[in-house]
């Protein structure tokens, strides 16, 4: 039966598809997002004859040699301790972040160490990948580089050179021959990943796949493609600061949210041993500044919090937060007004987290306060210390999880003061190199503050 062709519109964010243009898609909301685009209907599907049989679990062998390391330390802690034979790896970011660099550093290391590496470049010329290969010293004869957007010729050509690793620069420029939209299209995305990971699972050879980034900051495309790959990191970071953060927001072979932090070079991108001194290395005693530890993947890493307190010069007050959530400071702010009796409603308030990294997580919360009420009263908080505790809308401060790890990286790095939840405080099992003081509501967070 022969395929039928029909134009349909079809939105570029969830693949939503209506035979009309609208305006606002009734499936995501997204506005302005139908383009128009040829599909096939009606072909037919093969089905297969062979039947499939189970396997019990416990018949299956995991041997280390299913993981090989990238030889970035940094990367192969994102990616769970290593690189996952057969896995299918999404890297998104801004343009310009370091995404074809960083895995251009990694094929050089696996083709030293495993063989070799394709890297397929739908975007840049062969002299362009050269001349960043120059730059950055690379000169392994292992690595293999094409040009070509057909996925069916770069599945021919892996399968013909049988790399260690596959990589495809980028997933939105490559088509496949069985759709018939334009490539970048959300049908061409969706088969042309399929594909891949089709190739991935049944050769094992771990595939690589740069995309592209909306403004939003998410990965283009329909969403389904973060549920069809196995692992979704994104570069984070403003291209004005030299460090950039390879954060885990999806991981089938290890844990998620896991972050690396690596600092832009000359020389290319160069690990961050040590992310807690780095974002500590301009830290002085000054008022609006606080130290908290948060915890990234399997981590603790300590960071500055910086708040501006000052009168508003224009009636209406500003609030502008960087890299922490919007809302919550919003909500901190009026607790602080509510329970603590400090009066903001007049005032223009600025935070932000030093070295571009981004806080999600409510442990943050006292260290967020104390840099709020010490800007407002101009008074520095006490040197090396450290705040982190949840609060609640009622003023009072909950417990966190991992403790322990956090007072640790704390002590390692020099702090000589604690500040926390008084429940974690009784909970603790063993001494530190540190004088920790436990507080139950913010009132108690404000008078140690100001002693």
């Amino acid at each position: 039966m022969k395929a039928k062709i029909k134009q349909v519109f079809q939105c570029q964010s969830c693949g939503y598809i209506s035979p009309k243009w609208i305006g606002r898609c009734p499936d995501c909301g997204a506005w302005n997002s139908f383009v128009e685009e040829t599909i096939e209907a009606g072909t037919e599907r093969k089905i297969l004859s062979e039947t499939v049989q189970p396997v019990s679990i416990s018949s299956i062998e995991i041997t280390v040699s299913d993981r090989f390391l990238t030889g970035i330390a940094e990367l192969d802690r994102v990616l769970g301790g290593g690189l996952v034979k057969g896995s299918l790896i999404l890297i998104g970011g801004d343009p310009g972040i370091g995404k074809s660099t960083l895995l251009l550093q990694a094929s050089n290391n696996l083709s030293l160490q495993y063989g070799k590496v394709l890297y397929v470049s739908a975007e840049e010329s062969l002299t362009q990948i050269k001349l960043r290969a120059e730059r950055l010293g690379i000169t392994s004869e292992g690595i293999l580089l094409l040009s070509e957007t057909l996925v069916e010729k770069i599945i021919e050509c892996a399968k013909e050179t049988q790399p260690a690793a596959l990589i495809v620069d980028s997933i939105q420029t490559v088509y496949t021959e069985e759709a018939v939209s334009a490539p970048g299209s959300v049908s061409q995305i969706r088969d042309s990943a399929a594909k891949f990971m089709n190739f991935a699972k049944s050769t094992g050879i771990p595939v690589f796949l740069i995309g592209h980034v909306t403004k939003e900051g998410a990965i283009a495309g329909p969403r389904v493609l973060e549920h069809l790959v196995d692992t979704v990191l994104y570069f984070e970071g403003d291209r004005g600061y030299a460090y950039r953060i390879l954060r885990s927001v999806k991981n089938r072979f290890g844990p998620t949210n896991e972050i690396g932090v690596f600092e832009m070079t000359s020389q290319g991108l160069t690990e961050v041993e040590n992310p807690s001194l780095i974002f500590l290395s301009e830290h002085g005693v000054s008022s609006g500044s606080a130290i908290t530890a948060t915890i990234e993947g399997t981590r603790a890493i300590l960071t500055e919090i910086q708040a501006l307190v000052s009168p508003s010069q224009f009636g209406m007050p500003r609030r502008n937060f960087i890299g922490v959530d919007y809302q919550r400071v919003n909500l901190l702010i009026a607790v602080i007004e509510k329970r603590g009796k400090v009066n903001l409603a007049s005032a223009d308030i600025f935070v932000n987290v030093v070295g571009g990294l981004k806080i999600t997580e409510p442990a943050s919360d006292l260290a967020i306060i104390s840099a709020i009420v010490s800007s407002f009263r101009d008074m520095p908080l006490p040197d090396r210390t450290v705040i982190f505790g949840e609060v609640g809308l009622s003023g009072e401060i909950r417990a966190i999880s991992q403790t322990e790890l956090r007072l640790k990286e704390a002590s390692r790095i020099g702090m000589k003061r604690a500040i926390i939840p008084k429940s974690n405080l009784e909970r603790l099992k063993e001494g530190y190199d540190l004088n920790i003081k436990g507080v139950t509501s913010i009132n108690e967070l404000i008078e140690v503050i100001n002693s």
